[in-house]
């Protein structure tokens, strides 16, 4: 059983920064992966970025690609989403996930999420 907290979250303006946080416990595998998706009001989950634990493999979804990037501390079991040049169509509820390499929309261990805001 694996357990992902999230942290990090928030109200910022456009063109603003936030930095996002998930620390895992419990059983990791090397073959797995850890990455961030996320939920807008209204809308279905959407990929935002992984990163495998073992080689550091990392893939991001052409929407935030340039203004985010993903990062990881095995000695901390954390994962570190950071999010530049926000904007108002970022705004949503952010989950963390693990699961076996790569992560897809089954299958995976959640965090509970973590609300990012963005205003115009």
């Amino acid at each position: 059983q694996v357990q992902l907290v999230e942290s990090g979250g928030g109200l910022v303006q456009a063109g603003g920064s936030l930095r996002l946080s998930c620390v895992a416990s419990g059983r990791t595998f090397s073959n797995y992966a850890m990455g961030w998706f996320r939920q807008a009001p209204g809308k279905e989950r959407e990929f935002v970025t992984q990163i495998k634990w073992s080689g550091g493999t990392t893939y991001y979804a052409d929407s935030v690609k340039g203004r985010f990037t993903i990062s990881r501390d095995n000695a901390k079991n954390t994962v570190y989403l950071q999010m530049n040049s926000l904007k108002p169509e970022d705004t949503a509820v952010y989950y963390c996930a693990t699961g076996r390499y790569p992560l897809g929309y089954e299958n995976n261990y959640w965090g509970q999420g973590t609300q990012v805001t963005v205003s115009s």
